[in-house]
């Protein structure tokens, strides 16, 4: 079935049908570069010291405020009153693809990929395997397109270059990585943190939870003498990549130490893959402290602490909150880091994450689908988001992935087409 999506096209109409095959198997967000994540098939989300494993948030029952799988993208809910109309099925595209990487974006992607196949009945394979992962396998070709919540590094960009030609960073969507905590009796939201204290947890400098800083930041809250137990990442990973650019931003000591990428040399902790295992890990080990997307914590019943943003207001993770954070001027390659926002209200360890594809197609039907995919996903595919605590992309960043998706080719011309 084929349904049409209405959708301003901004300089020529590039008609493009994006595939993508769900698989699941989470176990990273997003890198920038880093290739250090798992590859092949998506690995079950056991964590590097146990066994503990939270739950992948489940993309259909979440979907409050998303209309039934047929009808969902028949809305021009990506419209910008321009005349000329995207199918949202390629015509001629590929009946399925295959995607690999960030695990950030999976409850999201899940559910776009399950609307779209019954919408045009292809399957789309992604394998949530990590940021560092779907960089590695897009960059090998093994793979239609990647994810990452990290932007590339310019070291994998010339890599991918070298390998298949100029590639694109196209964003989907905005999310929150929260820190999340286990402490008996303290509640979620009942805890607060700021930056520099945060920093210097994950730095091996604050060992106990009822160290004079925190102490500072809670009078109200009677805290344990318990042990911290660091919870991070161990696999290349946009969620890292968010989380450390932002402890870099906020504490010298960090910035002159670990830094920020999708893998860095943690001065403490105990390393978990995925957002699921470093879930899981919290949930098990008292006096444990970690970081996830939202999504991940909210299913998960993790506690999550109050950040102090830097207007110095304490914010919850929200989707308004990580909204107010995307809400910035974005560059023409989308390309943006909006940690740390001067927003007042906003929630300052945020992210975008972004589809990775190679402006030259090498499979034209496939080009096609993935390209018309793409342009339902920045449109229609928008409805989904906030049920699943996602921000949905603002109107430059809708327009800037326009921009990008028409630049994508097949073979002598533009993979989607009016």
């Amino acid at each position: 079935m084929k349904l049409k999506t209405s959708m301003r096209l901004a300089t020529l109409a590039f008609l493009g049908v994006a595939v993508f095959a769900l698989a699941v198997g989470c176990s990273d967000d997003d890198d920038d570069g880093d290739s250090t994540g798992s590859t092949g098939a998506a690995p079950t989300a056991t964590t590097a010291s146990g066994g503990a494993t939270g739950a992948a948030p489940t993309a259909t029952t979440a979907s409050g405020g998303a209309t039934g799988a047929t009808g969902s993208a028949t809305g021009a809910t990506g419209s910008t009153g321009a005349s000329g109309e995207v199918e949202a099925c390629a015509p001629e595209g590929a009946s399925s693809m295959t995607g690999a990487g960030a695990t950030f974006p999976f409850p999201l992607y899940s559910k776009w990929f399950d609307e779209y196949a019954t919408l045009c009945d292809t399957e789309i394979n992604y394998q949530s395997i990590g940021s560092g992962g779907g960089i590695k396998q897009i960059t090998e070709q093994t793979v239609d397109f990647g994810g990452s919540d990290g932007i590339m590094t310019d070291e994998a960009e010339a890599a991918a270059d070298a390998a298949g030609g100029p590639i694109m960073h196209i964003a989907t969507t905005a999310g929150a990585v929260v820190p999340v905590y286990n402490l008996a009796g303290i509640e979620s939201l009942a805890l607060t943190l700021d930056g520099e204290t945060l920093a210097n947890i994950f730095l091996g400098n604050i060992t106990s939870w009822d160290d004079d800083a925190i102490a500072a930041l809670n009078p109200d809250v009677e805290l344990p003498g318990t042990e911290i137990a660091v919870v991070h990442r161990s696999d290349g990973s946009g969620t890292t990549f968010i989380f450390t650019n932002y402890l870099s931003k906020v504490s010298s000591d960090w910035e002159a130490g670990p830094q920020f990428g999708t893998s860095v040399e943690w001065p403490t902790g105990i390393g978990a893959q995925g957002n699921e295992g470093v879930a899981g890990q919290v949930a098990q080990i008292p006096g444990a402290i970690g970081y996830v997307e939202l999504a991940y914590a909210v299913q998960n019943d993790l506690s999550q602490s109050l950040m102090i943003n830097s207007s110095g207001n304490p914010i919850e993770a929200s989707l308004e909150a990580t909204s107010l954070a995307s809400a910035v001027p974005i560059a023409a390659d989308m390309k943006v880091l909006i940690t740390d926002s001067d927003n007042p209200d906003a929630w300052p360890i945020s992210g975008f994450t972004w589809v990775l594809a190679y402006v030259e197609q090498p499979d034209v039907a496939k080009g096609q689908t993935l390209a018309h995919f793409l342009w339902w996903a920045v449109h229609d595919g928008q409805e989904f988001t906030s049920a699943l605590d996602y921000a949905p992309l603002g109107d430059d960043a809708v327009k800037a992935a326009e921009a990008q998706i028409l630049k994508l080719t097949c073979g002598s011309s533009p993979c989607l087409s009016e």
